[in-house]
């Protein structure tokens, strides 16, 4: 839309490399695989694609531990084939986002081996090195957000490391100026090869206390919940000073035109718009992910969109989210009727959607056997893998649903030879149809796009909101129940010609349709999106004004 940054009007896509095509052979997916998926992206009508990590790692945390920052782990490909991606990806119009991992690095980064080969080796700092507690244990009480403690003792040094996830990723010490320096650099690498900008790993980690005081105990506590949830993490994140790192590294993206930071922050909402920074020098969209984890009810859903809105900083865009990498899908966590009416609040809430591959064909939580696990959080606290939400995207009937030629690292869904794009893009009801309705919708009407939002009602399991912009009023409509009802739409007379009418249901059918006696029907689980009319001189129709 004219006027606006891209990343405010556009939709982005998360692609998770090793799950979205495979094409040589190996069972897992790479960069060229992508590359020959972006006609589907384009068809989709999404905006941006944003890549989960692909830099060189020995795949502890399948990318999230780094060897190299300025290179391309060889499962993926070359830097030559990431080029290749970037370039065919502009030529399609759509911008490339890469996933960047500041907090810690793999413990085969060059790095961390000078900083373990000696306690005086000028990298020694560039980490969290501390002495054993006077019992010989650990400097602290932290915990590591995979479980177990956060900190491992180096025999050879005699000192403990600091790793807030496996002991595989040791922890940079962002107090370290030559660290920042080092960062900065590495972000310029790749916005010098054209990235468009960056998603920012666990961005509220990246200082920690100096005086590293213990965290106290969570009196809110549930057995059950991972082990990191004993402890508040008062000190070992969300520290008052990363918004000047924040700051520091959002300068970097400045040098450069319409570059977007995104940070990745699991924080409540009070502490979540500060990352936007002081007069918005900080991250431009903090992953807002409260979608993901408010109970799946109107009420819930419409108190979080009232105090999210009204907790923006002013000129703060907002951002939704639902579901990711990290989480269960929202098939998962909903049901199949429910994602439908899901896929329709993500686009069309005030703000930038970001939509999870897999997302749009209906994808839901895919059985991994015991024999298949293969993310170390699952073998660290059974129950808290993440597999199931990073399986394989399903392409075609067939063997290995088009994303690969032998097996694939990850199971498919059982119902692969249905749920995929080449069988839903051709259904007119099909949840991938639906998809790309929204997201014509939402290119079509700047409403849409970048209008404002406007509570209408909350009846029991219904919300009712409008979004608005210039001339142009849409109204949304979604049914969080099973059961049918009635929705009224306002009575003007003094608006002769007045008329609403549906842009698009959530059941597929319906548009053009027009109320009856001051009433649309909405059926169970469904979502509607109308748009208010009048008769133009030519016959036809235009919106009329708020």
């Amino acid at each position: 839309m004219a006027g606006e940054l891209w990343w405010k009007a556009g939709i982005v896509y998360q692609v998770y490399p090793r799950s979205f095509q495979d094409t040589n052979g190996d069972g897992v997916g790479d960069l060229r695989g992508v590359t020959a998926r972006l006609d589907y992206l384009a068809w989709l009508g999404v905006d941006a694609l944003w890549l989960s990590p692909v830099c060189r790692s020995p795949m502890a945390d399948y990318g999230y531990d780094v060897s190299d920052y300025c290179d391309i782990d060889p499962l993926f490909g070359t830097l030559a084939d990431f080029d290749a991606l970037v370039a065919e990806a502009h030529r399609r119009r759509l911008r490339v986002i890469m996933d960047f991992v500041p907090n810690h690095t793999s413990q085969e980064h060059p790095w961390f081996c000078e900083a373990r080969s000696s306690r005086d080796n000028p990298k020694r700092d560039w980490y969290i090195w501390r002495d054993p507690a006077p019992d010989g244990g650990p400097p602290n009480n932290w915990i590591s957000n995979f479980g177990g403690p956060a900190w491992t003792l180096d025999p050879a040094t005699g000192q403990y490391y600091y790793h807030a996830f496996l002991r595989e990723q040791p922890d940079l010490n962002w107090r370290n100026p030559q660290v920042r320096a080092a960062m900065h650099d590495v972000l310029r690498f790749w916005l010098d090869r054209g990235v468009d900008g960056f998603r920012v790993d666990v961005i509220w980690h990246l200082m920690k206390d100096e005086a590293l005081r213990d965290n106290p105990m969570n009196p809110d506590y549930v057995p059950g919940e991972p082990e990191i949830n004993t402890l508040v993490q008062l000190y070992s994140a969300d520290q008052p000073e990363v918004m000047q790192v924040i700051a520091e590294m959002r300068a970097v993206l400045d040098e450069y035109d319409a570059r977007v930071l995104i940070g990745e922050i699991y924080l409540p909402l009070e502490r979540l718009v500060a990352y936007y920074g002081v007069d918005l020098s900080g991250a431009h969209l903090p992953f807002n992910f409260q979608l993901i984890q408010t109970p799946w009810h109107a009420a819930s859903v419409a108190r979080l969109i009232a105090d999210y809105e009204a907790a923006l900083p002013e000129g703060g865009w907002p951002n939704w989210v639902l579901g990711n990498h990290d989480q269960p899908r929202i098939a998962a966590r909903v049901g199949e009727a429910q994602a439908r009416v899901a896929a329709v609040l993500l686009l069309t809430l005030r703000g930038t959607p970001t939509l999870y591959y897999g997302d749009e064909i209906g994808l839901g939580r895919v059985p991994i056997p015991p024999e298949r696990v293969r993310d170390p959080w699952e073998h660290n606290e059974p129950g808290r893998g993440r597999d199931p939400e990073r399986t394989p995207m399903q392409w075609a009937p067939g063997p290995q649903a088009g994303f690969s030629t032998v097996e694939p690292w990850l199971p498919l869904d059982p119902a692969a030879q249905t749920r995929n794009v080449e069988v839903l893009r051709d259904d007119p009801n099909s949840i991938l149809t639906l998809h790309r309705r929204l997201i014509a919708l939402r290119r079509d009407h700047p409403a849409l796009g970048i209008g404002a939002y406007r509570a209408v009602s909350l009846s029991g399991d219904v919300l009712v909101y409008d979004r608005l912009h210039g001339d142009e009023l849409i109204r949304v409509a979604l049914n969080f129940g099973h059961e049918a009802c009635k929705i009224p739409v306002p009575s003007e007379p003094a608006r002769e010609g007045l008329a609403w009418e549906v842009l698009l249901s959530s059941a597929g059918g319906r548009r053009g349709e027009v109320p009856q006696e001051g009433h649309f029907a909405l059926a169970g689980d469904e979502a509607l999106v109308l748009i208010r009319r009048a008769p133009a001189a030519n016959g036809s129709t235009h919106p009329l004004p708020a």
